[in-house]
């Protein structure tokens, strides 16, 4: 008799547990994952390995969330929990965002390959078709002066081949100035001037809200260069892909015999910009025991408040990161 007064008891229990595991919310969850040695993905033709520090990248994964995961992601300091749709665009499924990101990650190698054999004394040429709008945040700024389709051409007067030259152009300028962007609209060119508003993580960066894709494009390359990226996506390795390009194309151990990590896109310019999920990042990078932690100036705040062992070093350009590897391997 006992017994069947539990029943209900565990059926309740039993109907909690599927539909915590089954009923899916409109959040990912954000978490640290591992921190890659780049020697692993990036090979440069006759690269003889003798150096006795490393490069990492790091990664994050981000998962849409049960209720279970969404409790625990709340409540684990290393989580975050994030609305869908800051994650993926309105008119966009998980599998087409998945392919944007591998996009992203396809485009940051590229722009890697370039600055880091212009750097080691290369000329490179670059063929592109142009950067695209794809698609829309909620609550856009940008939406209703730019269209999905319109292909951008100049930001501010200035030319652009690449989505991440868009994106750091935009970061130039304040919170709600309007930014000058030259486009092409069903075979008319257009200037228009386009709001900007705070973006949804930082508030005192400049935000298009817009989701922009570069069309075709490859650099001529004048050597034999290998990035077996796998699965991971998106373009905040940018920096440290040309970190490890130019310890493979140079002579000197970049390294100084250090466990360096970090984050950040580049540019053909060699500016390096803000990227999402840094706390994750650092924590990755704490967990693996990494000594130095490369992290974009304007993430630095976030990623202060996650480190604990590893020294973080705030940058902007890929000089200052140059001069800091020649300075640590002076002491």
């Amino acid at each position: 008799m006992r017994f069947k007064k539990f029943v209900p008891v565990l059926a309740l229990f039993l109907i909690l547990g599927l539909a915590g595991y089954y009923i899916q919310l409109d959040y990912y969850v954000v978490r640290p994952s591992r921190a890659v040695d780049l020697k692993e993905i990036v090979t440069v033709e006759n690269f003889e390995d003798g150096e006795n520090g490393t490069f990492f990248l790091l990664t994050v994964t981000q998962n849409q969330a049960n209720l279970f995961a969404a409790a625990y992601g709340y409540l684990h300091p290393q989580m975050r929990l994030n609305p869908k749709e800051r994650v993926i665009p309105r008119d966009m499924d998980e599998k087409e965002y998945r392919e944007l990101l591998r996009e992203y990650m396809s485009e940051s190698k590229h722009i890697a390959q370039v600055v880091a054999l212009r750097r080691a004394g290369y000329d490179v040429d670059i063929n592109s078709d142009g950067v695209k709008v794809i698609d829309f945040l909620e609550n856009a700024p940008a939406e209703g002066t730019l269209q999905v389709g319109d292909i951008i051409q100049n930001v501010d007067h200035t030319p652009v081949m690449l989505a991440s030259e868009v994106q750091l152009l935009v970061k130039e300028g304040k919170v709600g100035e309007e930014v000058i962007i030259d486009i092409m609209r069903n075979a008319e060119n257009l200037r228009l001037s386009v709001p900007t508003g705070p973006h949804p993580e930082d508030q005192e960066a400049p935000f298009l809200g817009i989701y922009i894709q570069t069309l075709t494009w490859e650099p001529v390359l004048p050597l034999g260069i290998t990035m077996d990226t796998g699965n991971i996506g998106g373009p905040s390795a940018g920096l440290m892909f040309v970190l490890e390009l130019l310890n493979q194309l140079t002579p000197e151990d970049l390294t100084a015999g250090n466990m360096i990590a970090g984050t950040g896109t580049i540019d053909l310019d060699e500016r390096i910009g803000r990227v999402g999920g840094v706390p994750q990042k650092v924590f990755a990078a704490e967990n693996a025991g990494i000594d130095y932690f490369l992290v974009p100036v304007n993430n630095y705040a976030d990623a202060k408040m996650a480190a604990q062992n590893v020294q973080l070093v705030p940058v902007s350009e890929l000089e200052e990161v140059l001069q800091f590897l020649s300075d640590l391997a002076d002491l």
